[in-house]
């Protein structure tokens, strides 16, 4: 038996990357999954890759940004499987462009989906947690949720803004027994800088080289999930730069902000 044993646990961004090892490895420790993103052929792979019984991971096609059906496919989950314990809040894109090149449409698309959409789920599905008194919240930020950098500027506010608004929640539902976990990976080797969007709203279609170096989907999924299970409210998960960079931004930020400034692309 495990944490997650038998617990249903809804995922977003399931299709890929962080989303998707969660999924595997979630499946390895008897959960029943129900997997989100927008391409049903991707999700219906990672379905397979489970080799869960078909009745105990429900595909959910869902664009996060259509907010108007967040209660609908909510009503869904909970007809499949009658309840809902656990939603990991991963669906997510990056950025590469600067300030002064980006227009409003995009910051718009941005926080639209990186913070926004988890605002509307969050609110769909609360009501059943608070009337089971029970539930769990895994927000996916970032190390970008604390530390600013260049060329991510509407990336790192949708990630700051998840931090304000989980910490609010948390103190909220602590009496309902819900549970909110704060995620904040560094580089890890995923497609989320091939898949950032630019100053058009372009795919950016390149990998950092950082990002290549970076921790595997599936390491990273194991110590999410141990975090969680221990209900640790914030975690980090990366590198020694990424740490370091934590470390700075709380004791030296002067220190920081001299250091991201020096790496600055000109």
């Amino acid at each position: 038996m495990t944490y997650f044993t038998n617990k249903v646990v809804w995922i977003t961004g399931a299709s890929s990357g962080i989303g998707e090892a969660l999924a595997l490895e979630l499946a390895l420790q008897g959960a029943k999954l129900v997997l989100s993103a927008r391409r049903q052929d991707e999700l219906e792979r990672v379905k397979k890759l489970t080799n869960l019984a078909a009745d105990a991971v429900l595909v959910l096609p869902y664009d996060v940004t259509d907010f108007s059906i967040a209660e609908s496919k909510t009503s869904q989950v909970l007809a499949h499987f009658g309840r809902l314990d656990c939603v990991v809040h991963n669906a997510g894109i990056s950025q590469r462009s600067r300030v002064s090149d980006t227009p409003l449409d995009v910051y718009k698309r941005l926080m639209d989906v990186d913070f926004f959409s988890t605002v509307a789920l969050t609110k769909a599905v609360l009501p059943g947690m608070i009337q089971q008194k029970s539930g769990q919240f895994i927000v996916i930020s970032s190390v970008a949720g604390k530390v600013g950098t260049p060329l991510r500027s509407g990336y790192n506010a949708a990630k700051h803004a998840l931090h304000g608004f989980y910490d609010s929640l948390r103190s909220e539902v602590f009496d309902d027994n819900i549970r909110v976990n704060v995620v904040c990976p560094g580089y890890i080797r995923t497609n989320v800088s091939v898949n950032a969007i630019t100053e058009k709203g372009e795919k950016f279609g390149q990998m950092d080289a950082n990002q290549a170096k970076g921790m595997p989907a599936d390491e990273c999924a194991k110590k999410i999930l141990a975090a969680a299970a221990k209900d640790k409210k914030e975690t980090f998960i990366g590198g020694t730069t990424e740490m370091a960079a934590v470390f700075l931004r709380r004791f030296w930020p002067s220190l920081l902000f001299k250091m991201v400034r020096k790496n600055t692309p000109k």
